[in-house]
C-alpha cells in the first residue's frame, strides 16, 4: 500500500471539468475542499446558511476568499428548505455532490438538540431527496468518528457497531448514514459516507481545541482540560483530509464489489460505502497542548476538569479500507500541522 508521505496530490482526471456542489462551503472543511476543486479548474457551487453557531465573520471571510475564483458561486440557503436546494441543484447540474453542511459540536448538542435534528437529519434527507429526483454520479457525505460512541475495541473499524452513541450529534450522524444507505439501496444512488477524525488546521472552527486553546493562551487565559488531560484523539490535518476526499470522489461505489475489499468497505446490495478518514495514530491531548505551547511561545494555565458528558476517551481510526481504496492515508504529525495552524491564527487575528 502506498504511503502518503511519498504520494503527490492526485487531481481529479481532467478529461472533462466537473461541476461540484458543496454544502457547508463557508465552513472549515467545505472551504478547503472548495479551494482544492477550484485550484484544479473545476466549477464549484457552494451552499451555506451562514448560521451563528460560531463567528459569522469568519465564514464570510472564507466565502469572500473563495469568491475570488471565477469558477465559484455561493448560494445562501439552509438545507431545511428543499425547494431552495433543488433550485440551486438545477442551476449547477452537479456531477459530484459533497455534503458537508451540518450542525457540529458534541457539547452544544446537549443544550440545543433541535438544531441537530433539523440540520443533520432533515437536511440530509432533503439532499437525498434531491439526489433521487435529479440524479447524481456520486454523493459524498460527512459523518464523524463520534459515531463509534462507547466502543472500546481499538482502532475503530467501519464494520463496528454504531448503536451506542454518546451524544445527540453522533446519533444524528448515525441516522444520516442510515438514510443514505436506504436511498442508495432503493434508488441506486452511489454514496460514500466518510467518518472524520478530529480535523484541525488553518481557517478552523472556533469551537474546536486548536482554536480555543490558541485564543486563550495568547490572551493569557486558562484553558479547560477535560478528564484531567487523560484523552487521546486521532488528530487529522486538514490538507490530508482534503486529499483523501478528492481521491474518493473518483472511487465510486458499485453494487457487488469484489469480495477482497476489507470488511465494511461496501454493501454488496447497494452502491454504498462508509470509510474512516484519520491518521490511524492517536495523539495524547497533553502532547497536542505542548506542541501549541511551543509554537506560541507561552505555557498555558491549565484548568483540569472531570470528563464531560458526550466525550470519548480516545478516537483511533483503522485506515485499512481507506488505503485499499485510494492508496493513501493522512500522516501529517502534530509537529508539522500545529505550527501551520498557529501561523495562520496569528496572521488572521494580527496577534
Amino acid at each position: 500500500m502506498s504511503n502518503s508521505a511519498q504520494s503527490l496530490p492526485s487531481p481529479i482526471p481532467n478529461d472533462s471539468k466537473k461541476s461540484v456542489l458543496i454544502t457547508g462551503a463557508a465552513g472549515f472543511i467545505g472551504f478547503h475542499v472548495s479551494e482544492r476543486f477550484l485550484s484544479e479548474g473545476h466549477r464549484v457551487v457552494g451552499l451555506d446558511n451562514f448560521n451563528s453557531y460560531y463567528d459569522v465573520a469568519l465564514k464570510r471571510d472564507r466565502a469572500a476568499h473563495l469568491s475570488k475564483h471565477p469558477n465559484f458561486k455561493m448560494a445562501e440557503c439552509g438545507l431545511e428548505d428543499r425547494d431552495a436546494v433543488a433550485a440551486v441543484w438545477q442551476d449547477c447540474a452537479p456531477d459530484i455532490v459533497i455534503h458537508l453542511a451540518a450542525q457540529a459540536g458534541v457539547r452544544y448538542s446537549i443544550e440545543n438538540p433541535d438544531s441537530y435534528v433539523s440540520s443533520n437529519i432533515i437536511g440530509t434527507f432533503n439532499i437525498l431527496e434531491v439526489c433521487r429526483r435529479f440524479g447524481t454520479k456520486h454523493l459524498l457525505a460527512a459523518s464523524t468518528s463520534s459515531i463509534y460512541g462507547s466502543n472500546t475495541s481499538m482502532p475503530f473499524k467501519e464494520g463496528d457497531s454504531i448503536s451506542r452513541p454518546l451524544s445527540l450529534y453522533a446519533a444524528t450522524k448515525g441516522s444520516a448514514e442510515l438514510l443514505g444507505h436506504t436511498y442508495s439501496a432503493l434508488f441506486g444512488i452511489p454514496t460514500t459516507f466518510f467518518r472524520f477524525f478530529t480535523v484541525y488546521g488553518p481557517w478552523g472552527r472556533p469551537d474546536m481545541a486548536a482554536f480555543k486553546f490558541t485564543r486563550a493562551i495568547l490572551a493569557d487565559e486558562s484553558i479547560d482540560v477535560y478528564n484531567h488531560g487523560d484523552l487521546a484523539r486521532d488528530f487529522t490535518y486538514i490538507d490530508d483530509l482534503v486529499e483523501a476526499i478528492i481521491r474518493l470522489t473518483e472511487n465510486i461505489p458499485q453494487t457487488n464489489e469484489p469480495s477482497e475489499k476489507p470488511q465494511g468497505a461496501n454493501d454488496f446490495d447497494a452502491p454504498f460505502r462508509v470509510v474512516n478518514i484519520g491518521k490511524g495514530a492517536p495523539d495524547k491531548l497533553m502532547d497536542f497542548i505542548s506542541e501549541l505551547e511551543k509554537d506560541l511561545g507561552k505555557v498555558a494555565e491549565k484548568n483540569f476538569m472531570p470528563m464531560q458528558d458526550g466525550e470519548m476517551l480516545t478516537t483511533f481510526a483503522d485506515t485499512e479500507m481507506l488505503e485499499s481504496l485510494i492508496g493513501y492515508r493522512p500522516n501529517t504529525p502534530l509537529s508539522v500541522g500545529i505550527p501551520k495552524f498557529a501561523s495562520w491564527y496569528r496572521e488572521y487575528y494580527k496577534v
